[in-house]
């Protein structure tokens, strides 16, 4: 009769952790196991999303402009990436998705990204400023990107114009063995490839790009259209998860670092997700911005789109950063928390 009691408690038991699974609302996330990933990260591994209800399915892409084919179709619920050109176009194909949060800027005072030159062009004194760079070979991950953005307001703070130099299209992890083989004379280059290129010795920073363009918004939130307007409730679930992430990231944060109360712990969880493995350079890198109520720095976002259109990577005159806005789920979620206090 016991034996009876305790497999009819037991069943009912995985029923009810069964009922418990399918309550949760599945939410696809895209990411590319970069650091700026980590704040979805630390609000899956810190239980975050769980506690709203939410069972995240992370889904690996090469880039994140390879997001929004499957946003526009439905297939992917959240990416992370910068307002390129091509999200504009997409747009004007139709194609609905939102900006919602901020996922990575480069905080004035601490950049996460910079300038960097070949170093033997420093030691000779051939390259002094951003003005020595004229008519020389600078990396950016490609046309249309925020970066190229970053590369014109760098060659404007010196007089000069984004096609006084030459640009070379090459990813992050390509910068370090172009500058060894002297392939390029500069780059626009992101933590950590940054401090491994120092490390080589194969570089130096210029300059932090906080110099010349601070506070510019490198990489977003989205939020696909289905997600944004047929599941507003779970959407805004999730990013109120997304922000408890940001303020503990923003509370472990030291001049840039992750220095401060509870780093250890979101260290831990970088070193497991991404692609950087080893804590010691996780703790001593400077690390990109995060709002702690997900605002975006919308100037910088409609000063990219301007120069897209421009540049003629953006054809449509009329496409404005407005058609891709919606910052009311993260204002939501920022009033829900309360305000953010820095421990």
């Amino acid at each position: 009769m016991i034996k009876g009691l305790r497999g009819a408690l037991g069943a009912s038991l995985l029923a009810m952790m069964s009922v418990a699974a399918s309550a949760a609302d599945k939410v696809t996330i895209g990411m590319v196991n970069a650091v700026s990933d980590g704040t979805l990260f630390i609000a899956q591994d810190k239980g975050y999303f769980g506690a709203e209800g939410i069972e995240a399915e992370f889904v690996e892409f090469d880039t994140g402009a390879k997001m929004v084919a499957p946003m526009g179709a439905g297939q992917l619920d959240v990416g992370g990436g910068a307002a390129s050109a091509g999200l504009y176009n997409a747009v004007e194909r139709g194609i609905t998705i939102k900006l919602v949060a901020d996922k990575a800027t480069n905080v004035k005072g601490a950049p996460f990204q910079v300038f960097l030159a070949r170093k033997d062009l420093v030691e000779s004194g051939k390259v002094k400023t951003l003005a020595d760079m004229k008519g020389r070979k600078v990396a950016i991950t490609g046309a249309g990107g925020s970066d190229a953005s970053v590369l014109n307001e760098a060659m404007k703070s010196v007089g000069l114009k984004y096609d006084d130099v030459e640009k070379v299209y090459l990813g992050f992890p390509q910068h370090a063995p172009a500058f060894q083989n002297g392939a390029i004379d500069g780059s626009i280059t992101t933590e950590p490839t940054t401090t491994n290129i120092v490390r080589l010795g194969a570089a130096v920073i210029l300059t932090g790009n906080d110099a010349f363009y601070p506070n510019a918004q490198t990489a977003t939130i989205m939020f696909s259209g289905d997600f944004a307007q047929k599941r507003r409730e779970v959407a805004t679930r999730f990013m109120k998860a997304y922000l408890r992430a940001a303020r503990d990231f923003n509370d472990a944060m030291v001049n840039g670092k992750l220095q401060g109360p509870g780093a250890d712990e979101l260290i831990a969880i970088l070193a497991k997700r991404t692609v950087i493995k080893n804590p010691e350079v996780l703790r001593n890198m400077t690390m990109h911005g995060v709002n702690p109520d997900g605002a975006l720095n919308v100037e910088s976002m409609r000063k990219d789109l301007a120069f897209f259109k421009q540049t003629g990577d953006v054809s449509s005159a009329s496409v404005a950063v407005e058609q891709v806005l919606d910052q009311s789920f993260a204002a939501e979620a920022a009033k829900a928390l309360g305000p953010y206090v820095k421990k």
